[in-house]
């Protein structure tokens, strides 16, 4: 096994950049580049860092040892901290190399990690998934996973489908007769009881995927109804321009922002209206694309004006799509116009089951309202104090194609099917299983895994 070496911290400038080496050659590697003459483990040293072809003093950095396999890695791993610009980091990642590393390729610490014990893919995965969070319950999940909580979770369940299948295997091999009554009895119990649990989790996977990948929320309406304005108010940033001059925001804006640990990436799209203007009607027709697209659609119309025509047609076209009305400028309109403009949505031809929000994005009146109803009709929970979530799509296909395999078990078992036939099925569910922790996964699938990490993890 060869020593690899990457910047562990995010590229640009900073105070501290920390390079990471692991591999049997890591301390021989250090050796080349320092003046340091042993290294303690588990110690940092301070240490100048020199060019052993000019012997110029390159920086001074805290080296820390981690003798194998008390590491991250399992392997002999350094660690190399130093000032934090990015010349001198390439600098000393090009040493590193020079005297032997080879630079490591994305996800391939967590790799080894993996390949030596020291976690599972699960595991190894809620790394990525923390660093990648998006709010605090994202990264409250991921956390979860790292100190191995769904681990733990399908450890009984993989002992009690396998003391099953051991039972089953013994009848094949050694009962001539069909297994007695009082033993398929107990077998379908148990089998009953680990679908339940399986399903279960696989259950938990709709509030999971919500918190880690949140909703896109889509701002449209008619020019000069506030849509950049209400974008701003909800980001909290002056993030769009806003003007009184219609057609302002001919290009789609995006931020994010949580709602009770729900992420939401908002989108801000050209005012919707017929133009002969060529840059405003492309924008108009990216807008119509991001409604379609878009997992809520918030439709916003102006207080301080009558609900015209434009806005009817709007509010027809999303009929099909998850929507709400958001009525904004209450701030300058009169209560008595805004209860007609209700009114007068409530009493459309089509009719309009949709939510109706009053906000003022000036004054930041009603939005905490309008923030409570983007997330509400995609949970009925807090689910930033819910318990372990599956969060991704991966672990969630493995555990329904195990849940199947249980139930198509079951039903052979009713049938009184051979003990030869139900165990393909019992075994399928079981390696499915251990392909989320990586026990079955193959080198290909875990090639493609590991693809989606950031270099130095």
């Amino acid at each position: 096994m060869n020593t690899i070496v990457a910047l562990a911290t995010p590229a640009g400038r900073s105070g501290i950049g920390v390079i990471r080496m692991s591999g049997p050659q890591a301390k021989s590697v250090a050796a080349q580049i320092t003046d340091v003459e042993d290294l303690v483990p588990r110690r940092s040293h301070l240490r100048r860092l020199t060019d052993p072809g000019t012997n110029l003093v390159v920086d001074e950095a805290l080296l820390t040892y981690f003798k194998a396999p008390n590491s991250f890695t399992g392997e002999d791993v350094v660690e190399i901290g130093c000032h934090g610009s990015p010349v001198l980091l390439r600098q000393v990642l090009d040493l590193c190399l020079d005297a032997g590393a080879r630079l490591a390729e994305p996800g391939e610490f967590s790799l080894r990690a993996l390949s030596n014990g020291r976690i599972d893919l699960a595991e190894a995965e809620a790394i990525r998934d923390l660093i990648d969070a998006r709010s605090i319950a994202a990264a409250r999940q991921a956390v979860r996973q790292l100190r191995g909580e769904f681990s733990h979770q399908l450890v009984p369940i993989k002992e009690d489908l396998l003391n099953v299948i051991v039972v089953l295997e013994s009848a094949l091999e050694f009962v001539e007769d069909d297994l007695p009554e009082t033993s398929r009895d107990k077998i379908v119990g148990d089998l009953k009881r680990i679908f339940e649990e399986i399903r279960k989790l696989a259950g938990s996977f709709k509030a999971g995927k919500l918190i880690r990948e949140g909703i896109r929320v889509a701002l449209v309406g008619r020019p000069n109804v506030g849509k950049s304005s209400l974008f701003n108010a909800l980001i909290g940033s002056d993030r769009a321009i806003v003007t009184d001059i219609a057609g302002t925001t001919r290009d789609q804006l995006y931020e994010s922002f949580a709602v009770r640990g729900i992420p939401v990436s908002l989108i801000d799209t050209a005012g919707l209206r017929e133009t002969l203007d060529k840059v405003e009607s492309i924008g108009v027709e990216r807008s119509r694309r991001t409604m379609a697209d878009a997992d809520l659609v918030v439709v916003l119309l102006d207080a301080s004006d009558t609900v015209a025509d434009e806005d009817l047609e709007i509010i027809k076209s999303v009929a099909d799509l998850n929507y709400l009305i958001v009525i904004n400028k209450i701030d300058i309109s009169h209560p008595e116009s805004v209860n007609e403009i209700v009114s007068s949505l409530s009493n459309l031809s089509n009719g309009t089951s949709s939510t109706i929000v009053e906000v003022s994005a000036k004054t930041g009146a009603g939005l905490g309202d309008l923030s409570t109803a983007l997330i509400e009709p995609f949970t009925a929970e807090d689910v930033s104090s819910a318990g372990f979530l599956v969060t991704d799509a991966r672990h969630y296909d493995l555990l329904v194609r195990s849940a199947d395999e249980i139930e198509q078990s079951l039903s052979l078992i009713r049938e009184n099917a051979s003990e030869e036939i139900i165990l393909v099925g019992l075994h399928n569910a079981l390696r499915y299983l251990g392909r989320i922790t990586g026990e079955t996964t193959t080198e290909d699938m875990l090639t493609r895994i590991f693809s989606t990490f950031c270099i130095g993890k």
